[in-house]
């Protein structure tokens, strides 16, 4: 059932019921709450969108060295104790 099928007298009788079940000073906060959750949730599709269109960012080493992240890391690990001997 839409939105489209409500007539007038129906959602005059909707609000009627929400202002004697919150009261008036309620209705304000509930729709403000409201908007800024749907702010939220626009703000995190665009940013979601934004990372699957942008490209991934890329990780140079600054100084011009050729040797990958992967690899320096590599060479920074210690060798590991042996326990028996």
């Amino acid at each position: 059932m839409g939105l489209q099928n409500f007539g007038f007298m129906e959602i005059m009788i909707i609000l009627v019921i929400v202002l004697l079940l919150f009261g008036a000073k309620r209705i304000p906060e509930i729709a403000g709450s409201f908007g800024k959750g749907i702010n939220e949730f626009k703000r995190n599709l665009s940013d979601a969108q934004r990372q699957i269109t942008e490209p991934a960012p890329r990780n140079d080493r600054v100084g011009g060295g050729t040797a990958s992240a992967v690899e320096t890391a590599e060479e920074e690990r210690p060798e590991p104790k042996r326990l028996l001997n």
